[in-house]
């Protein structure tokens, strides 16, 4: 059996991408949980990762607070905006202003099930009708000079053939997107919710795995039930890209390790939970002084942080305790660590 140092040297020789892809790994764009607070956390962890906005509306950006929506914290980059839209002029108006605010990258989500988004008509829907996809596709890339790049699934409902989707990167592709982000699960548009398209239709790497073969000019990354350096390693020897979802959120720690074993970088031995945890206090402090956030919208990010560790239940409930709201956070990350002088599950309060 080969040693962990030989796998782990192995991974960075791998897969059909140059390393300095941001692409190679990235964080998946999922609502409500990667704001700019949870991408300033993830990328305390790993330099190099690719991360992704929550879907942004065309609409909101348009009509709403464009500051709200697109402001985000320079240590962030790479960072990509991804957009839920299909008017081919306002997704150029949008793109537009992703570039002006500074990303990195504008995705177009085509693989949102939600009866909302269909509502919209955007999201998964949107893979009938690739045409129009295409003709907002162009509308961006006119106007802007940063990557545009597509988010989908490999079908929607009964068009589950794998002509489906490769007609749709081929038609997609045609009006200039080079990079396509496949969920490898196909999406039912009615009956399912949210959750159960993530879970219920099976996964299906091997199509995934055919589109890079028949777009090798293509950059071809993959989404879908990905939780481990074993699969990891296997997906990106098939295609460019790993996107990683919930893994990453629930298991933040690992993405600690990801510029090392998929990058190349040399192993970042000043890390630990206690930095990467003092950081965040640091930053906490900043956005309440800065924009008056309060730190309890911050810290359910980092829940996750000492996932398998001992006292990590504890730690975790002293950070999430709606009794701690009222003290700086530097005290509860004083308290989390405070060991009990008898175990129970109940928080430590301090100063109350």
């Amino acid at each position: 059996m080969a040693s962990n140092q030989t796998v782990e040297k192995s991974l960075v020789s791998i897969g059909k991408t140059p390393l300095h892809w941001p692409g190679r790994m990235s964080v998946a764009p999922m609502m409500d949980w990667t704001d700019r607070h949870c991408r300033y956390f993830h990328r305390l962890l790993t330099r190099q990762t690719l991360l992704y906005t929550e879907m942004v509306t065309t609409g909101a950006l348009i009509h709403g607070d464009v500051a709200r929506h697109l402001r985000f914290s320079a240590e962030e980059h790479p960072v990509a905006l991804q957009l839920g839209g299909s008017e081919p002029a306002d997704l150029a108006q949008c793109a537009k202003l992703a570039q002006d605010w500074g990303y990195d990258e504008v995705n177009l989500n085509c693989g949102c099930p939600s009866e909302r988004v269909q509502r919209g008509a955007f999201g998964a829907c949107l893979m009938n009708e690739k045409e129009l996809v295409a003709d907002g596709v162009k509308a961006m890339r006119d106007g802007v000079d940063i990557p545009v790049t597509v988010k989908h699934r490999i079908g929607i409902d009964k068009n589950e053939s794998y002509a489906f989707v490769r007609d749709f990167i081929g038609t997609v592709a045609e009006a200039g997107c080079e990079v396509f982000v496949v969920h490898a699960r196909k999406a039912w548009l009615k009956g399912l919710s949210p959750k159960e398209n993530r879970e219920i239709p099976p996964l299906r790497y091997e199509v995934v795995a055919q589109l890079k073969k028949d777009f090798p000019q293509l950059t071809i990354a993959i989404n879908g039930g990905i939780a481990d350096d074993a699969t990891v390693l296997a997906q990106l020897d098939q295609v460019d890209g790993v996107m990683v979802g919930r893994e990453a959120y629930h298991n933040p720690w690992w993405l600690a390790r990801w510029d090392a074993l998929f990058y190349g970088a040399e192993p970042n031995n000043d890390i630990s939970r206690e930095s990467v945890e003092e950081a965040m206090v640091r930053y906490m402090e900043r956005e309440a002084a800065e924009y008056g956030t309060h730190w309890y919208a911050i810290a359910r990010h980092m829940l996750g942080l000492r996932q398998g560790m001992p006292g990590a239940r504890r730690w975790r409930q002293v950070w999430s305790d709606h009794r701690m709201k009222h003290l700086p956070p530097h005290e509860v990350m004083q308290a989390a660590r405070t060991k009990p002088e008898r175990q129970t599950d109940a928080p430590v309060l301090v100063n109350v």
